[in-house]
């Protein structure tokens, strides 16, 4: 069976950019692929954090991941720095990646430039991000478009990492782009972020969706409700399309483009199709939410497993580097 490896920032609660764009992916590949699916904590602190609430924060994001679907029964799911080997291979990847392909990625560029200190593990975020990969010798990583810069680094650190110590070893991770397209947040301005506050968490009542989705962005040249829309252009429409079924979807648009609807009722009937695939979800987290020793026990089981993989590679890559 190939084998994947997908990684996630430990941000606290998922919300519906997260899931759409990429856990409810990883619930479908868990059972075609081999999958590792990792909390990257050691990612996470190339911003400003506090200690008690990163530790939170790791914990909220097993609980949503496993509540949306995830089953440590069938996929590997693990903390990453449960696995000390991820950092040990960074180290030994940074030997042989150049400084300038990690000047020219694209968002240490942009993250660099909205900082008075740029920090050394920002610079080097790809480097531990191929070592991630590499560790486990994925053969598929999904990522979104915007990840893709950063994949083909670690394509790139794997062949030169092979030219000189081992030709063929570390495979050479193919994408595998997820099929939702990158999820706007509720402003129709910007893709969904905690940070700018246009997102609607996973796990969050139905009545505080509902007071998100009434307000949020639509067609902005439907002015009155007896405009005719354009549900091409509509960010609660593209929603629809992640929510709804094909027949909803069909006469959403319909009524959209004829006046039929104002937008009001067009997201109550969003609201609705949400309600049916996040209440299971929301179940799911409560009942983790009661047994924290459940999602400790599966980060455990997940982290042994982890480990049993990435000792053996770095066994090997220091056998094939000379390091006793």
């Amino acid at each position: 069976m190939p084998r994947i490896f997908s990684g996630i920032q430990p941000s606290g609660e998922l919300h519906i950019g997260n899931y759409l764009g990429a856990v409810r992916n990883w619930v479908g590949l868990q059972h075609e692929f081999e999958s590792f699916i990792c909390i990257v904590n050691y990612h996470a602190i190339t911003q400003p954090f506090e200690p008690v609430d990163l530790m939170r924060r790791t914990h909220e994001m097993a609980v949503s991941l496993l509540a949306a679907g995830i089953d440590p029964g069938v996929a590997t799911l693990f903390v990453q720095s449960h696995v000390p080997e991820h950092t040990e291979l960074a180290w030994l990847l940074n030997t042989i990646t150049p400084l300038g392909e990690l000047e020219r990625q694209t968002q240490f560029k942009d993250k660099a430039s909205r900082q008075e200190s740029v920090p050394a593990g920002l610079l080097n975020y790809p480097v531990l991000q191929a070592a991630d990969i590499l560790l486990y010798h994925a053969d598929i990583v999904p990522v979104g478009e915007d990840q893709i810069q950063h994949l083909e680094l670690s394509r790139e650190i794997a062949r030169r990492w092979n030219a000189r110590f081992a030709e063929g070893y570390f495979p050479e991770p193919q994408p595998k782009l997820t099929p939702t397209r990158r999820i706007m947040g509720l402003d129709g301005n910007a893709k969904m972020s905690k940070s700018l506050g246009n997102t609607v968490a996973l796990l969050e009542p139905t009545a505080a969706i509902w007071e998100k989705l009434r307000p949020a962005m639509t067609d902005p040249a439907r002015v009155r409700k007896t405009d005719p829309g354009n549900p091409d252009v509509c960010n609660i429409y593209q929603l629809h399309k992640a929510f709804s079924p094909e027949a909803t979807q069909v006469h959403v648009a319909a009524q959209c483009r004829s006046a039929g609807w104002g937008c009001i009722e067009c997201k109550r009937v969003l609201a609705d199709s949400m309600e049916v695939e996040l209440v299971p979800i929301r179940a799911r987290a409560v009942e983790l939410a009661a047994h924290p020793q459940r999602v400790t026990d599966a980060l455990g089981d997940g982290a042994s497993r982890a480990r049993s993989v990435a000792r053996t590679t770095i066994d090997e890559v220091r056998e094939r580097m000379g390091i006793a």
